[in-house]
């Protein structure tokens, strides 16, 4: 990975620091984004020396706004991406919007990826062969995505909310994988498992899962970094095994309109 230069999101704890940690050590230069500027300098300290090299970018991906900036801040500092991971997201228990009045596990777990990835899009396209890389989970078999009300606002669940986001991730993987074909960029979805994280402490969940982040985090390391992989594309991944996912992901026209409504909700152009 010496030369590679990889951008993960959610990267300040669980096995989005785990992955940063995993790239940074096979010498990638690695660029992790956090919303805490105390996180980030807890995990820089956590992580140490490096064979590669590491830094942290701050942006609270729930806003539009900051992901914007970001794209740009990652311009200036960087003129090639290689693999570009996925990862921040959150569930909430309760209704919440983020700035920009789009609901929260919406707006991070699933509009960061859209906006974020097609900000960067032309510099991996540039960069290729590269990666992207989307984390989703198994939840998305729960997920059934309703276009007259993303986010769930009119009945929320938090559950419900989350499912229909890791939906939404894989979707997103499938239809991107499309509109990239043939250009040396990869685009896949992984399930890292129930890993025992901050991930649900933050969500006020009394929940431990039976992973460790590092063994979370394996097979999403392993999709950026593997030549086994390479030119493996629309694919959904769980332990670094090709997985099919549920019927609803693969409904291609409700992939294209999901997109639409994505890109109308974060200023993009909508497909024609």
């Amino acid at each position: 990975m010496f030369g590679k230069v990889c951008l993960v999101t959610g990267a300040t704890d669980g096995i989005g620091k785990e992955t940063v940690r995993a790239l940074a050590a096979v010498g990638a230069t690695v660029v992790g984004v956090g919303r805490n500027p105390a996180k980030i300098k807890a995990a820089l300290q956590d992580i140490g020396e490096t064979s590669g090299s590491l830094e942290f970018l701050t942006a609270d991906l729930s806003s539009q706004t900051h992901i914007r900036m970001l794209a740009e801040e990652f311009r200036r500092k960087y003129t090639r991406l290689d693999v570009l991971v996925n990862n921040a997201g959150a569930l909430f228990t309760s209704y919440r919007e983020s700035i920009d009045g789009i609901e929260m596990t919406f707006a991070l777990n699933h509009l960061s990826y859209f906006l974020l990835t097609n900000l960067l899009l032309d510099l991996l396209i540039a960069s290729a062969p590269s990666r992207i890389i989307n984390v989703a989970s198994d939840a998305h078999g729960g997920g059934q995505l309703n276009f007259d009300d993303l986010g769930n606002r009119r009945n929320y669940s938090g559950w419900d909310a989350y499912n229909d986001s890791k939906l939404a991730n894989i979707m997103f993987t499938y239809e991107l994988a499309r509109r990239v074909e043939g250009s040396g960029v990869t685009v896949n979805a992984v399930h890292p498992g129930f890993v025992n994280s901050n991930f649900q402490r933050a969500a006020g969940l009394n929940m431990r899962g039976p992973l460790s982040s590092e063994e979370g985090a394996d097979t999403q390391v392993w999709l950026a970094a593997s030549d086994q992989v390479e030119g493996i594309s629309g694919k959904y991944f769980v332990r670094r095994s090709e997985t099919q996912s549920s019927e609803e992901s693969y409904d291609q026209a409700a992939a294209r309109r999901l997109w639409d409504a994505s890109a109308r909700l974060v200023g993009m152009p909508v497909t024609q």
